[in-house]
């Protein structure tokens, strides 16, 4: 029988025992032992054979994350090479200048390679990582285990002699010292004195020099204290709300016009409907909805408040999309509330508490922050008194809301001295576009609808 017939029924039967495999015959002279073996087959005379799986192998790349990001950064990986993974399960984070984009696996299988390390620039369309489709991921927790176990087993026996042998000496020496100071002791009983003259100056001198070294120790401490510095890498959302911000200051001309409220009325409608609201809507009814109904019907009264200027245009917007701004670990961002002259206020309260969960969690996505013609930022919840908020480019103003604080004022036609719950209101505009009186008249309607809510019921 030649050589090369032998090999051919190597081959045939290797193949009717496992017929998923392929096998290649080189002429290379090492041997690599199938997994299940035929009872026929002497492999010592094999030269090699090599098997091939039918898995696929799978490069999944960067996947597009919105028009105008083209690159993120690598933020952590959550699964590690050789684990196995299932169908439409988190692999990596990618960290952009808005939002964490999560990548995950279109198939299930085993990660084989990973092309970046937390930390790296990856680019939309870039490979990000290798996955092999439908394997298994390799088992290797058995053999360790086994060894530790067995290492463990003869690591025993020395610990319990080294026990046994090490209390004999212990044993032998105490005996000895204590019939020594017996001893000692018959032999000066009858001359008490000499023995306290020699142990108490050695005692005098263990404690005269424990002191000296932990008052040494404290001085250097209180001289040197802890002046340490850590230092942090900018994540790319606070890299891009600092270059935004500073570019509304270089581009637009920032004025702030400020109001105060009385939201006496405000606070007693709340609390009195506040109950059959929750009910009836599933949502609680806060001063948001009363400030974003009242932000619409002013931008519907000046127009100008609501338009952008674009380049040697000025572009005027029938629809109000006002973005308000909601704080998250990683950063400020600003969700926008589309088409809020045909939202009630329970559609108000309902859309920002998703908002506020969403980004929260760090699944707020892009498409939720795109556009917006103006924003509402309530710095109150956090106890500022007044400030000037920034423009949200490519904005042309936004609205600044303040703590609420009682504190006396005159009201009524009698001039009567009363303790109102009142809030600062602070509008800042862009002065190339929007004037002082259009910038004044806007803030005041948004007044004159807080102070009396029935006006946004009316529309008037």
């Amino acid at each position: 029988m030649s050589k090369l017939n032998y090999l051919r029924c190597v081959n045939h039967a290797i193949k009717r025992q496992t017929p998923r495999l392929v096998v290649n015959v080189s002429t290379i002279s090492t041997l690599t032992k199938p997994a299940v073996s035929h009872p026929r087959v002497n492999y010592s005379k094999v030269q090699n054979i090599r098997f091939y799986s039918s898995e696929k192998k799978l490069v999944v790349n960067v996947p597009s994350m919105a028009e105008s990001i083209s690159e993120g950064t690598l933020q952590t990986w959550h699964k590690n090479v050789n684990e196995q993974v299932k169908t439409d399960e988190l692999i990596a984070s990618i960290e952009t200048d808005k939002i964490v984009v999560e990548v995950r696996t279109p198939e299930s299988g085993v990660i084989v390679e990973v092309a970046s390390q937390p930390g790296d620039t990856v680019k939309v369309g870039d490979p990000l990582f290798t996955l092999l489709v439908g394997g298994a991921a390799p088992q290797k927790s058995a053999e360790p285990k086994t060894e530790e176990k067995a290492a463990a087993k003869k690591e025993e026996p020395k610990e319990v002699k080294s026990k046994k042998e090490t209390p004999a000496p212990q044993k032998t020496e105490p005996k000895k010292e204590k019939e020594q100071p017996l001893k000692n002791e018959e032999k000066s009983s009858p001359a008490p004195t000499p023995a306290p003259q020699k142990t108490e100056p050695k005692k005098e001198t263990t404690t005269t020099t424990t002191p000296t070294t932990t008052t040494t120790a404290g001085a250097s401490t209180s001289d040197s204290g802890n002046r340490t510095e850590t230092r942090v890498p900018m994540n790319r959302m606070r890299l891009r709300i600092a270059e935004r911000l500073k570019s509304a200051q270089n581009t637009y001309a920032l004025l702030t016009t400020f109001q105060e409220a009385d939201l006496k009325n405000l606070i007693e409608l709340r609390n009195e409907f506040k109950d059959d609201f929750l009910k009836k809507h599933g949502v609680k009814l806060g001063f948001m909805s009363a400030f974003v109904k009242a932000a619409t019907a002013a931008l519907v009264d000046q127009p100008t408040v609501n338009a952008v200027i674009s380049g040697n245009e000025i572009v005027y917007r029938d629809f109000v999309d006002i973005s308000v701004a909601v704080a998250t670990p990683r950063g400020l961002v600003v969700p926008v509330l589309r088409n809020c002259e045909k939202m009630s206020f329970a559609d108000v309260e309902r859309q920002i508490q998703q908002y506020g969960e969403t980004a929260r969690n760090g699944q707020i996505k892009m498409e939720d922050m795109a556009g917006g013609t103006f924003t509402i930022s309530n710095g109150g919840v956090y106890g500022s008194l007044l400030g000037t908020p920034i423009i949200n480019p490519p904005q042309s103003a936004i609205l600044g809301m303040h703590s609420i604080i009682k504190r006396p004022v005159v009201v009524g036609p009698l001039d009567q001295v009363e303790v109102r719950p009142m809030m600062y209101l602070a509008l800042t505009y862009d002065h190339r576009l929007i004037d002082g009186r259009e910038a004044v008249t806007f803030l005041r309607k948004i007044k004159a609808g807080i102070e009396d809510p029935r006006r946004l019921l009316l529309g008037v």
